[in-house]
């Protein structure tokens, strides 16, 4: 093949490139542009749940919505002879919401011929969650204990099972104000007997005492007197009495209550219309209950 037939693809070459380098065939400028910025997502995190008592920065205020009490039972079982001190507990409403919360506690004693049940027939506890829920006083709890004796005190031991067993059973079982201030006692006929004799021996255990009709020791009734006059006369805890006009015991309760007056020592003392019976102190339930909460104040 001759020489220059050879050579033509390598000149055609040559001459494209000549061409380029010399600017014949270029191509227009792109301008500059610079790279956009690409932001980072934006990621919305999702929400923790937090403890149902506490946010971040303030606690959070609950409301409970419960509106009665609950009653509870249990028995002390030892130290009497016969019959076990058998009790009713009342806790109020919420008692279970905020397991900080102590609270003041009462202990009533029924009349005789009757039970523990005998506070929460003439509406006790009623009486108690409406004081507590509509009118928003301190909520309590409530005691009833039950004695099965007539016996006179002395006649059996009745009172150191109150003292020694059942206030340190409810003071453990139960958030309790476990001191004078926050205890009190009172009771019915029988029962305010009882309160009577055992918040003037133990003063400092009770810082309130409720007779309701009280009927009296007869055992008891000058020794209640000596002790009012000496033994508690500068540590008595708060003292009410109350009493019907028909009441069988009435004679004797408006004399106690002399006593106390002639001898300055501090009471309230009430007397309505009514016989010594349920529907009258049904009629006061809620009264002596008021009294109570307004000395833990």
């Amino acid at each position: 093949m001759p020489l220059k037939y050879t050579l033509f693809p390598y000149c055609l070459i040559m001459c494209v490139l000549f061409v380029s380098g010399c600017g014949l065939a270029t191509k227009t400028p792109v301008p500059y542009q610079p790279r956009p910025t690409i932001s980072e997502p934006t990621i919305t995190p999702k929400p923790t749940r937090l403890p149902v008592k506490a946010v971040s920065t303030e606690q959070v205020t609950l409301e409970c919505a419960e509106t009665t009490g609950t009653i509870e039972q249990g028995s002390v079982e030892n130290g009497l002879p016969d019959k076990p001190m058998r009790y009713k507990v009342y806790l109020p409403p919420c008692y279970s919401f905020d397991p900080s919360q102590r609270y003041p506690v009462v202990y009533l004693l029924h009349g005789q011929n009757s039970t523990e049940e005998q506070w929460i027939r003439i509406g006790a506890v009623s009486a108690a969650d409406q004081i507590i829920v509509q009118e928003q006083y301190l909520p309590f709890i409530i005691v009833f204990p039950f004695d099965y004796s007539f016996k006179q005190p002395r006649e059996y031991n009745f009172e150191d099972v109150f003292i020694n067993t059942l206030i340190p059973t409810i003071d453990t079982v139960y958030r309790t104000q476990a001191n004078a201030s926050g205890r009190s006692i009172g009771g019915l006929s029988r029962g305010g007997a009882w309160a009577l004799r055992l918040g003037t021996l133990y003063p400092d255990m009770f810082g309130a005492i409720g007779g309701h009709s009280p009927a009296i020791f007869f055992a008891d009734d000058h020794a209640l007197k000596r002790r009012l006059l000496t033994d508690v006369r500068d540590k008595l805890p708060h003292l009410w009495l109350d009493v019907g006009t028909n009441d069988s015991e009435y004679a004797l309760i408006l004399s106690f209550d002399k006593f106390l007056s002639d001898n300055n020592i501090p009471h309230e003392y009430h007397e309505y219309a009514g016989w010594h019976d349920e529907k009258y102190w049904s009629a006061h339930v809620k009264e002596y209950l008021l009294w109570y909460v307004q000395n833990w104040k």
